[in-house]
């Protein structure tokens, strides 16, 4: 037992909710941490381990104070954040446990201030193709993930399924870190869900997304390497938390992840809009922008069902495009295919015959060909031979007006798990009316979703994940529970802990006793058992077994064994 541990438990007792609530959150402790007083949280945070992980997060900057503290040199006014984590006391003096960890840790060598070397013309376009394409990529991603969550494994990785729809040449999970930095999308119970956030960057036009996740990603920097409203020269972020092991891993994933969205050249320097950022600025795509492709408004209709742009399709003309289509290819141009599936599936999302081809029209360079209207309308008059919606009773019913189709939809081994079953001229299920839906669609039955009254609503099929990440542990249990431990005598409860670890470890230990005339005298005892308000031990002087009130009791020192 840390005989350190009892002037931490007191400052921890001391210090508000909101403080002590701070302080756990930095040493990253669990919330359901089996803890019943003070003691035990001081012991806990004097442990190897938890000082480790506060070491790690320190800064440069409070990685020099700390060891200038443990040299009795650091200035009181470093001291306020290392005291708020528990690394130092309100003295600005550094506990004995801490400060062996601290020695142990190579010095922090003197910063090396670093510059930034200006991009060339031809990398900083190149920097400007890269952040093109991630954009591009990105806007893939959260497109599928927007229609169907993205599945996860343990570690937070996308799943080889998913990982198997994107294009070979991109990183999806480097992809789904910009998103999940930038807020466009979050990790929600295994799934990767898109934002509300994610919903305004697809609707935006480059520029605007670029600057989003330019903007994002500054502020999700870790505080090492922020520098005002910025950021440090990336030569300078290798070291910013110097006793992270795992720092220099996440520095260098970072670097990566700003060259993919064009803030670093691929020869390591600096392009102009991102020296901005790095400053503070807004973000401004000024230069950036001159050196990307026109995005276009306008697009080639052909008899074989597809559709070519002659360049980057505006982002919400896009969007809209692909919800009736198969996207085939995305470069400098894009190519769609118009298909019964795809059709059928934006019908199901809400658009009719008549806004699919109006849309069309509005957009067509060629006209509207006879076999895309052809293809447009056949499905639509297919559309509605399967209706969905609530019943009475809470489920859901399918009801059709062709009974082939609805015998088809019984016995579809696919269609199992809705647990379809016939009732009159209809089948119901206890599923909702909308996954049934969308699992109809995806099996290719041509579904409408109703409501109660039979009107057809859009079924869409989105689950929106909160905008901001998940909330920060909250302490407040544990914290309750501490403070209703801390009884009025906390020197009873101290001295009590002490011999109870005493007597656990056998331990030799000079103990003060007071006499019944005022005086106290020193004895040596190798504790071997409490109970009953009373401590037993050999006294080693005497060689006898002596039986002291813990009342009488008045300290205690462990001896080195």
């Amino acid at each position: 037992m840390s005989t350190h541990a009892r002037p931490l438990a007191d400052r921890l007792a001391a210090v508000s909710d909101a403080r002590l609530a701070e302080l756990l959150r930095s040493r990253a402790v669990r919330p359901d941490a089996e803890w019943s007083d003070f003691f035990d949280a001081a012991e806990a945070l004097l442990e190897p381990g938890s000082i480790e992980r506060g070491l790690a997060a320190l800064t440069r900057a409070e990685a020099r104070s700390l060891r200038a503290a443990v040299a009795g040199e650091a200035d009181a006014g470093e001291l306020t954040m290392l005291a708020e984590r528990g690394l130092v006391d309100d003295g600005g003096r550094v506990p004995p446990p801490v400060a062996a960890a601290v020695t142990a840790h190579p010095p922090v060598p003197e910063l090396d201030p670093a510059e930034e070397n200006p991009a060339s013309a031809a990398a900083s376009a190149r920097a400007a193709e890269r952040a093109f394409t991630t954009v591009g990529a990105l806007a893939d991603l959260l497109l599928a993930a927007r229609t169907t969550p993205l599945a996860l494994v343990a570690t937070g990785a996308l799943s080889a399924t998913e990982k198997r729809r994107f294009a070979p040449g991109d990183d999806p999970d480097e992809l789904r870190e910009i998103a999940d930095l930038t807020g466009l999308a979050h990790a929600v119970d295994r799934e990767f869900r898109v934002t509300a956030a994610a919903e305004r960057w697809l609707d935006s036009s480059f520029a605007e997304r670029w600057s989003m996740l330019a903007d994002g990603f500054r502020r999700a920097l870790p505080a090492g390497i922020r520098s005002g409203g910025g950021w440090l020269p990336v030569g300078m972020w290798a070291d910013a938390h110097p006793w992270d092991e795992a720092w220099p891993a996440r520095a260098g994933a970072l670097r990566h992840l700003a060259t993919l969205l064009g803030l670093r050249t691929p020869d390591d320097a600096e392009p102009a809009w991102a020296r901005r950022l790095r400053e503070g600025a807004e973000p401004d795509t000024a230069d950036l922008g001159v050196l990307l492709p026109t995005e276009v408004d306008r697009l080639f209709l052909q008899n074989d069902l597809t559709a070519i742009a002659p360049g980057p399709l505006q982002p919400a003309l896009d969007n809209r495009l692909r919800g009736m289509t198969e996207h085939e290819s995305g470069a400098q141009t894009s190519s769609y295919r118009f298909t019964a599936d795809s059709v059928a599936g934006a019908l199901v999302d809400g658009e009719t015959e008549q806004s699919i081809l109006s849309f069309l029209r509005e957009i067509s360079l060629t006209g509207l060909p006879q076999p895309l209207e052809y293809l447009v309308a056949q499905a639509a008059a297919r559309h509605g031979l399967v209706r969905v919606g609530p019943d009475a009773t809470g489920g859901t019913a399918v009801s059709s007006t062709d009974e082939n189709l609805l015998q088809a939809i019984e016995v579809d081994r696919n269609l199992r798990p809705m647990g379809l079953v016939r009732d009159g001229d209809r089948l119901v299920s206890r599923v909702s009316a909308e996954t049934v839906a969308w699992a109809l669609a995806d099996a290719r039955y041509p579904a409408t979703l109703v409501d109660r009254e039979g009107a057809t609503v859009a079924a869409l099929r989105r689950r929106v994940a909160p905008t901001a990440p998940a909330e920060p542990p909250t302490y407040a249990t544990l914290i309750a529970r501490l403070r209703a431990h801390r009884g009025p005598d906390a020197d009873a409860a101290w001295l009590d802990r002490e011999l109870e670890a005493a007597v656990r470890a056998r331990a030799l230990m000079l103990v003060e006793v007071a006499m019944p005339d005022g005086s106290s005298r020193e004895l040596t005892l190798e504790a071997s058992g409490i109970g009953g308000g009373r401590l037993r031990g050999r006294d080693h002087a005497a060689d006898v077994e002596r039986t002291l009130p813990v009342r009488s009791i008045r300290s205690v020192r462990v001896l080195e064994s």
